[in-house]
C-alpha cells in the first residue's frame, strides 16, 4: 500500500513508495494530484535537472499516475467505443496516446495511455487526480464481460527521459530498441516490469512500470549505474513539456477545453461510429472553434503564468494556460488560448501579457519552442505524453 501523509492544511496526500528516496536526495515536495511529489532536488534545481534530460538522462518518478486493467472478451472493442482515438490503429504491443471525453461536452475528463496487450487486455495510465472519474465512467459503460479494475496503489512508474536513456539502461540489460510508444516486457536484477518507448519530455525516453513493492530495487539499480542520471522532479517535468508545447491536464485540456479547441484532434479516431463525445466533437470541428491552443514567446524579459489575459492592441484575445521560463531558450514561454474570431491570427502576431497591469510583449507561435536533436519522429502530443501525458 502507498503511504499517506498529511499537509499543513490537513490533506492527506499519498506518497510514492520512492519517498524515502526523495528525502535522502534533499528534494523539496508539493502537493500534485493527490500526491505529495518531489519538485526539485538540492544541489542544482530545475535549471540542473532541465539540462540533464535535454543532455544526458534524468529519472523521474512519476508513481503518482494513475493505473487501470481492463480485462475481458471484447476489452479493446469496448474502450475504442469509450475512447477518442482508434485501438485498432495499433496492435498489441504498442501503447497509443488517447482521450475519455465527456460524452454531452466533448470536454477532456483525461488524456492517457493505452497499453494493448491484447484484444482483451489493456492497461491504462491516466492523470493521479482523474483516475477514480475515469474508472467510475468506464465501469458504469462497462459490459459485463469486461472488468475494469483500479491498480493505482499496485504499480510505480519511472521515466528515464534523455539522449542518454537508451545507453543507461541497455547497459542494465533492458531493451531499448523498441519502436516509439512501444513496450517490451523485461527483469531487472529479478525485478519483472515493462519498459516503454514513451515520455513527457520530447526526448528519447522511456518509462518503467513496475510492481510497487519493487521501486526502490529499480531506483538503487538506476542510479548505481555509471554515470549515474539525474534525479528530476515535477518541476523540470513542467519546463520540458512546456518547451515541447505537451499540454497538461486541468491547465491546456480540461472539461471546458475540447480536443478541437487544444489541437489535439490527431488523438480523435474521426472515423469511428462511435466514442464519448463525438457528436459534439464533430459538430465543433465542422464549425470552427472559437479558440484555439497556441504558442508564445516572450519578446522582452517576463515570465507567462497561467490565468494571464492576452491582449492585441486594446482587445484581449486569450489566456495563458500554461507558462513557464524556459531553461533552454533563456526567455519566457508559453501555452494560450487564443481567439480565432474575426479571423486566426498568424504566427508571429505581437500581443501583450497583462502583468498586474504592465503589457509585455510576446510574439505569437507554433510550438513546440525548442525541438531537441532526439526528438522522436512522431508526436504523441501536440500542443502529449504521454503525457503525457502529469
Amino acid at each position: 500500500m502507498t503511504d499517506v501523509t498529511t499537509d499543513a492544511a490537513g490533506t492527506r496526500l499519498r506518497r510514492s513508495p520512492l519517498a524515502g528516496r526523495h528525502t535522502a536526495l534533499g528534494a523539496k515536495f508539493a502537493p500534485f494530484g493527490g500526491w505529495e511529489m518531489p519538485l526539485e532536488y538540492a544541489g542544482g534545481g530545475v535549471l540542473r535537472e532541465h539540462t540533464a534530460v535535454r543532455t544526458g538522462v534524468g529519472v523521474f518518478d512519476v508513481s503518482h499516475l494513475g493505473k487501470v486493467r481492463v480485462t475481458g472478451p471484447g476489452a479493446v472493442a469496448f474502450l475504442n467505443a469509450c475512447l477518442s482515438n482508434d485501438l485498432d490503429r495499433i496492435g498489441s504491443g504498442r501503447a497509443q496516446y488517447t482521450l475519455c471525453c465527456d460524452d454531452a461536452t466533448g470536454g477532456v475528463v483525461d488524456d492517457l495511455i493505452a497499453y494493448r496487450y491484447a484484444d482483451d487486455h489493456v492497461f491504462l495510465i491516466p492523470n493521479a487526480a482523474n483516475t477514480a472519474e475515469v474508472v467510475r465512467r468506464l465501469r458504469a459503460a462497462a459490459p459485463p464481460q469486461v472488468t475494469v479494475t483500479d491498480e493505482h496503489q499496485a504499480y510505480a512508474v519511472l521515466a528515464v527521459q534523455g539522449p542518454g536513456s537508451a545507453e543507461l539502461l541497455g547497459g542494465l540489460g533492458l531493451p531499448t530498441g523498441h519502436d516509439y510508444m512501444s513496450f517490451s516486457a523485461a527483469t531487472l536484477d529479478g525485478v519483472e516490469l515493462t519498459v516503454c518507448r514513451t515520455g513527457y519530455t520530447g526526448e528519447l525516453g522511456y518509462e518503467l512500470v513496475v510492481p510497487a513493492g519493487d521501486a526502490v530495487a529499480v531506483w538503487d539499480v538506476l542510479f548505481a549505474a555509471e554515470p549515474a542520471p539525474q534525479a528530476c522532479g515535477l518541476a523540470a517535468r513542467d519546463t520540458l513539456r512546456t518547451e515541447m508545447g505537451y499540454p497538461l491536464h486541468g491547465q491546456d485540456l480540461s472539461m471546458e477545453i475540447t480536443p478541437v479547441q487544444a489541437r489535439s484532434g490527431w488523438a480523435v479516431g474521426w472515423d469511428k461510429p462511435a466514442f464519448w463525445g463525438r457528436d459534439a466533437l464533430l459538430a465543433e470541428k465542422a464549425a470552427g472553434p472559437a479558440r484555439t491552443l497556441r504558442g508564445l514567446e516572450a519578446v522582452e524579459r517576463a515570465i507567462p503564468r497561467p490565468g494571464m489575459a492576452v491582449f492585441h492592441g486594446d482587445t484581449r484575445v486569450g489566456t495563458v494556460t500554461s507558462g513557464t521560463f524556459s531553461p533552454t531558450k533563456k526567455q519566457g514561454i508559453a501555452l494560450a488560448l487564443i481567439d480565432t474570431t474575426p479571423s486566426p491570427l498568424p504566427d508571429g502576431t505581437e500581443l501583450h501579457l497583462d502583468l498586474r497591469g504592465r503589457r509585455a510583449p510576446v510574439r505569437l507561435t507554433r510550438p513546440p519552442s525548442s525541438t531537441p536533436p532526439s526528438k522522436p519522429a512522431v508526436d504523441y502530443e501536440v500542443v502529449v505524453t504521454p503525457r503525457r501525458a502529469g
